[in-house]
């Protein structure tokens, strides 16, 4: 009777661990896909302006806070700077931004608009209402969108705060 129990208990964890480990059950896979299809639903937006996505997020920022070191840029953004560095340089090259050692401190670069590039924020205003029609046309309340936003906030928090 025991040995029974064991093997029942066994094929029951088994059952367990199988499940855990089907693609359909992992949250970090549905995250992923959930990135890639919202990135591509933004390139028929993103593409009139010259844009990549990651082009856009640090364009946002900017426009944010227009003259941000690429430290605290890279921070707001959650780039590394082997990713950050080329992506500026293209904007460079786009004459949407332009970097400049700070006067202060030479080790620190400075990210500022220039005139083409706030001219930009103009033409892009409306992506954020057109993507979230294109995404959720009428599916989804104002309401539970920023429910679903503060959710998606702590769980990045959550992934991101530094063990202490």
């Amino acid at each position: 009777m025991t040995d029974n129990k064991i093997v029942y208990n066994f094929i029951v964890w088994s059952d367990i661990m199988s499940e855990q480990l089907k693609l359909k059950n992992q949250i970090c896979f549905k995250h992923y896909v959930i990135s890639k299809e919202i990135i591509k639903k933004y390139r028929p937006y993103l593409e009139p302006l010259n844009l990549t996505y990651t082009g856009y997020i640090t364009m946002l920022a900017l426009w944010e806070t227009d003259g941000m070191s690429v430290k605290a840029l890279s921070n707001a953004l959650y780039l590394d700077s082997g990713t950050l560095t080329p992506l500026l340089k293209k904007l460079e090259n786009k004459n949407y931004i332009n970097r400049q050692r700070d006067a202060q401190d030479e080790r620190v670069v400075m990210v500022h608009l220039t005139k083409e590039g706030k001219a930009l924020k103009k033409k892009a205003e409306s992506i954020p209402s057109a993507l979230a029609q294109d995404v959720f046309p009428s599916k989804i309340d104002e309401v539970s969108l920023n429910e679903h936003i503060k959710a998606l906030d702590d769980v990045m928090k959550l992934l991101t705060s530094k063990s202490e």
